[in-house]
């Protein structure tokens, strides 16, 4: 009985414990994963979080230049076309203030930008990196396409 019990709260934990975004369609998805070069004069930017369980339950919201790119969740990919030959401030949401990540985006490159969930003193926190391009796009292959412009909260 004891064994019943404790295997129900198991799985209620791990399944409780999964947040969710709501996602774009196969078809849109599918078409980011062409890694097409970006629109003239513009750069393209794909920001991705691993579909791990290390903070499956939180959800962390990401900008670019202050502007919404969307919440993620794990195991989710966001697909922006940005202004070429500027620097981009790439933020997401963390535990006290957000983290930021600066890249010189240039016409017709596409950029891979990991967000990863990392210890917090409360609560996980969000932190992002550059990733090659190889990388990127092998990460971003196994992912779900995430719908993008709703955030939780303003980057001030």
């Amino acid at each position: 009985m004891k064994k019943v019990l404790l295997a129900t709260i198991t799985t209620a934990a791990l399944l409780g414990g999964c947040s969710s975004v709501p996602m774009e369609s196969k078809e849109k998805a599918s078409i980011a994963k062409e890694f097409k070069k970006p629109s003239q004069g513009t750069a393209g930017i794909y920001v991705y979080r691993k579909d791990s369980f290390v903070g499956a339950a939180l959800k962390k919201d990401v900008w670019i230049n202050k502007d919404c790119v969307g919440q993620t969740a794990k195991g989710v990919f966001f697909y922006k076309e940005v202004p070429g030959s500027d620097k981009l401030e790439i933020a997401t949401e963390s535990e006290f203030s957000p983290n930021k990540l600066t890249i010189s985006a240039k016409n017709g490159e596409l950029y891979f930008v990991e967000q990863y969930i990392k210890m917090g003193a409360f609560v996980g926190g969000a932190d992002l990196e550059l990733a090659n391009a190889e990388t990127g796009k092998s990460e971003v292959r196994r992912l779900g396409m995430a719908v993008d412009g709703k955030c939780s909260s303003t980057l001030k």
